[in-house]
C-alpha cells in the first residue's frame, strides 16, 4: 500500500480517496481485492480512456469487412478511428471488403446549425450509387446527438428506398464513461437486426463461433487454422476479418467462445437466451492457456476422437515451438512487465509473459467493469448507476424456430457448476500476492507507477505507449502490436518472445533520457530575476 500512497500523495483528499479504489495491491488489502471500476474518469484528469463511438465502430463493427461504415459527423472522429487497429481481412469471391476506405458525412457549423440528415441521406445515395454495398452502417457522434438527427429514420428511408439493410448505431462519444458503451451499443443492434437471418447449412457438429477477436495483427486467422487442424467449423468470428453473411449464421452454431469478455459478453449472453447456445470464455495468448482452451473445447463436446485429435495437435504444436521457447525463455526469464490495455488482454498476456519467464507486476484495463477484475459472481453486487442505466439493456426472447441445444440441460448444468461454460474467473484470481491491480490510470498515475517499479516493458496502448518510452523504458503496444503479430496460439507466441527480446536488448534505452529531466520546460521571468 506505501507504492499506491506514494502515487497518490499529491492528490487532494477528495481525489485521493477515489482514486484510492481504483488501484488494489493484490492480497494485502481489507476489502477482498475489491476494485472500483467503470465510473467516470474525474474531470482535468488526462485518462487513456476511448469514446462510445470509438467501441461501437472502432472496436465491434469496424472489422466488419463488407458493411459500408459511414461516420455521422465532422471528419476528425472518421479519420481517428480509420486503420488505426490494423484489423486485416480476406476479400473472398464475390463479396466486398471495404476496410481500407474511411467513409464520413463531414459536417460543416452549417450542418450543426440546420441539421444534417439531408446530408445523411446524400452520403448514403453516393455509396449504392458509387458501391453498390449490400450493407450501411450509421455511427454517429457526439454533434450528432446534440443536434438531434434521427439517424434511425434515416437508415429506415434508405432501407425502404434502396432495398438494403441498413442500420443505425447511436453511438455519440459521450455516452457512458468509456468505449465499453459502445461495445454494448453495437452488441445490441448486432442480435436486433443481423444475427440469426441466415440459412447456411452447417454440417459439421463440431461448430464454433469465435466473440470478441477482432484479427488485430492476424489472431483471428491463427486461431482459425488452429481450430480447423483439429476439426472445428468456424461458423462466424466477431467480428475481425467477418462478413455481414457470416455474422447472420451465428445462430447455427453449437457452441461461442469468448475471448474479449469485456466488448462482447452482452452478445454472448444474447446468444445462449435467444438460440441455446453457450458461451465460454477461452484464452489463445499463451502456450499453456492455447492447451488449456483447446482441452476445455474438447472437454464440452465430449467426443472421443475429438479428444485424440486435440490431444495429437497439441504436440504437433509444442514440437514446432519448443526450441524457439527455450531459447526466448533463457533470453527474458526474470525480467518483469506492467501491461495497461483494454479488453481482457492485461489479464490473456500475463499467461505469455509467464510462459516466457517474465513477471508481471501491474496490470490493469482502461475500459474494464468490475467482473472483469473480480470475475461473474461480483454481477449481483454491482450497483447501477446514471451513466450505466443511459446505455440501453435489451431483453431476447427464446426464438421456438432456431433454439436448439447440443448438449442435455442435465450436462449443460454440470458444465456450469464446473464452471467450464458461462463464466469468467476475473484477472485477479491469476495475479500473485504484492502485485498491483489497476483501473483508469491516467498519465500522471503511469509516470509514477513506471518510477516507482521500474519494470523492464511497459504494455500498454498508443496514447501512453510514449509516456514510458520517453522514460527509457520498452513499451509495446498490444492494440496494434506496432505492425507485427500474429500474437495467439503457439505459433504467435514465438513472434511475440522474438518481439519483445528484440525490443529489451536494443542498446537505445541506455542513451534515453526524459527531456525534462535535463532542461527546464519553462522558462520566463519575475520581478526581473529569471525563473523556470
Amino acid at each position: 500500500m506505501k507504492t499506491i500512497h506514494k502515487v497518490l500523495e499529491k492528490y487532494d483528499s477528495k481525489v485521493y480517496k477515489n482514486r484510492k479504489e481504483h488501484m488494489v495491491e493484490v492480497g494485502n488489502n481489507d476489502n477482498n481485492n475489491e476494485i472500483a471500476a467503470n465510473v467516470r474518469t474525474i474531470p482535468g484528469i488526462i485518462t487513456q480512456r476511448g469514446c462510445c463511438y470509438a467501441g461501437c465502430k472502432g472496436v465491434v463493427l469496424g472489422p466488419i469487412k463488407d458493411a459500408f461504415l459511414i461516420t455521422h459527423g465532422p471528419i476528425g472522429c472518421a479519420f481517428y478511428s480509420w486503420g488505426t487497429r490494423r484489423h486485416k481481412a480476406r476479400k473472398e469471391e464475390g463479396e466486398d471488403n471495404y476496410l481500407q476506405y474511411c467513409f464520413s458525412t463531414d459536417l460543416q457549423e452549417s450542418d450543426i446549425v440546420f441539421g444534417g440528415e439531408k446530408k445523411l441521406k446524400q452520403s448514403i445515395q453516393e455509396a449504392v450509387d458509387l458501391f453498390h454495398p449490400s450493407t450501411i452502417f450509421i455511427c454517429s457522434t457526439c454533434p450528432v446527438g446534440l443536434i438531434g438527427d434521427d439517424i434511425h429514420a434515416v437508415a429506415k428511408w434508405a432501407e425502404k428506398e434502396y432495398g438494403i439493410k441498413c442500420i443505425a448505431f447511436s453511438c455519440e462519444g459521450y455516452k457512458g464513461v468509456s468505449q465499453s458503451a459502445g461495445h454494448h451499443i453495437a452488441n445490441n443492434q448486432l442480435i436486433r437486426y443481423v444475427i440469426g437471418e441466415g440459412d447456411r447449412e452447417i454440417k459439421n457438429k463440431f461448430s464454433v463461433n469465435l466473440l470478441g477477436e477482432y484479427n488485430i495483427g492476424g489472431d483471428g486467422w491463427e486461431t482459425e487454422r488452429l481450430l480447423k487442424r483439429i476439426g472445428y467449423e468456424v461458423v462466424s468470428t466477431f467480428t475481425g476479418g467477418s462478413s455481414i453473411e457470416d455474422l447472420k449464421n451465428a445462430h447455427k452454431a453449437n457452441l461461442s467462445l469468448v475471448q474479449c469478455h469485456r466488448s462482447i459478453n452482452y452478445i454472448a449472453e444474447m446468444i445462449e437466451t435467444k438460440y441455446g447456445i453457450p458461451w465460454m470464455k477461452v484464452n489463445f495468448i499463451g502456450v499453456d492457456a492455447t492447451m488449456k482452451t483447446l482441452r476445455d473445447i474438447a472437454k464440452y463436446f465430449g467426443d472421443p476422437e475429438l479428444i485424440a485429435r486435440t490431444e495429437a495437435v497439441i504436440s504437433e504444436e509444442l514440437l514446432q515451438i519448443a526450441e524457439y521457447m527455450e531459447y526466448y525463455r533463457g533470453k527474458l526469464k526474470g525480467k518483469t512487465a506492467a501491461i495497461y490495455v483494454g479488453g481482457s488482454r492485461a489479464h490473456h498476456y500475463q499467461a505469455l509473459l509467464k510462459d516466457l519467464g517474465v513477471h508481471t507486476i501491474l496490470a490493469g484495463y482502461e475500459f474494464a467493469h468490475r467482473e472483469d477484475y473480480e470475475g461473474r459472481e461480483v454481477l449481483p453486487f454491482i450497483k447501477m448507476d446514471a451513466d450505466n442505466k443511459n446505455i440501453e439493456s435489451i431483453t431476447v426472447e427464446p426464438d421456438i424456430e432456431k433454439y436448439h441445444l447440443y448438449l442435455s440441460e442435465e450436462d449443460l448444468n454440470r458444465l456450469r457448476e464446473e464452471k467450464l461454460i458461462d463464466y469468467y474467473e476475473g484477472m485477479v484470481k491469476d495475479m500473485e500476492n504484492g502485485t498491483f491491480m489497476v483501473d483508469d490510470l491516467n498519465h500522471y498515475e503511469t509516470e509514477e507507477l513506471l518510477k516507482a517499479l521500474k519494470p523492464d516493458i511497459f504494455f500498454s496502448g498508443i496514447k501512453d505507449k510514449f509516456v514510458a518510452q520517453k522514460s527509457g523504458i520498452l513499451s509495446r503496444q498490444l492494440h496494434s502490436y506496432d505492425y507485427s503479430g500474429p500474437y495467439c496460439c503457439f505459433r504467435g507466441a514465438i513472434n511475440f518472445a522474438r518481439d519483445v527480446a528484440m525490443g529489451i536488448y536494443t542498446p537505445a534505452w541506455s542513451y534515453v533520457k526524459a527531456p525534462w529531466k535535463t532542461a527546464p520546460i519553462l522558462e520566463g521571468t519575475l520581478g526581473g530575476e529569471a525563473v523556470c
